[in-house]
């Protein structure tokens, strides 16, 4: 099954790709030669999920899944959120909204987070949601070269280390995304 994904962010692609299963070939906007910019201008994550995925199905006709992904702070009444990318403004730039947010978490003392993913497929004029959560903390500084994003500042629960500091493997089982995009080819298995 060709099936493809609506990002332009190589990273997210090759974290994804890493968990589809063989029969699954996935594609990328590239792939498909499709080069715009799809606008996020939903207020909502599923909202900004559908809208990529719909943007890829009305325009080139093919089976697509997008997703939109927030870090939700406890004590910033869940901002980021949907911001999150633009974070500190733009252009986006992950290392900008970090500081910004560590700034702002500067004075508290509750540094629970959680990050959520929605991904919205459009498969054989059907639309399906699936969402992923993963519960964490802040931490007060940096830890880690790998991942991206608010990787290296987000440490889940139950865990000694950040993002940043795990595998890939490690992360995509109990990452947002991971789950999200689990509950997805779960999916396309029973209904392939």
């Amino acid at each position: 099954m060709k099936l493809v994904f609506a990002t332009n962010n190589l990273n997210k692609l090759k974290e994804v790709q890493e968990m589809l299963p063989n029969s699954i070939q996935l594609l990328s906007l590239q792939d498909i030669n499709c080069f715009d910019e799809i606008a996020e201008t939903e207020t909502t994550l599923e909202g900004n999920a559908k809208l990529k995925a719909d943007y890829i199905t009305n325009n080139f006709g093919l089976n697509c899944f997008a997703d939109d992904t927030g870090l939700e702070v406890e004590s910033l009444d869940g901002k980021p959120g949907v911001y999150s990318a633009r974070f500190a403004g733009e252009p986006a730039n992950s290392e900008k909204n970090i500081q910004k947010l560590l700034l702002d978490l500067e004075n508290k003392t509750n540094r629970k987070a959680q990050f959520r993913t929605a991904v919205a497929l459009n498969l054989s004029d059907r639309k399906f949601l699936f969402e992923g959560i993963c519960k964490g903390e802040i931490l007060h500084h940096k830890k880690g070269e790998r991942g991206f994003g608010y990787d290296p500042i987000f440490k889940p629960e139950g865990y000694q280390y950040s993002f940043s500091e795990m595998s890939s493997t490690a992360k995509n089982k109990i990452s947002h995304r991971g789950i999200a995009i689990q509950k997805l080819v779960t999916f396309l298995k029973n209904n392939n």
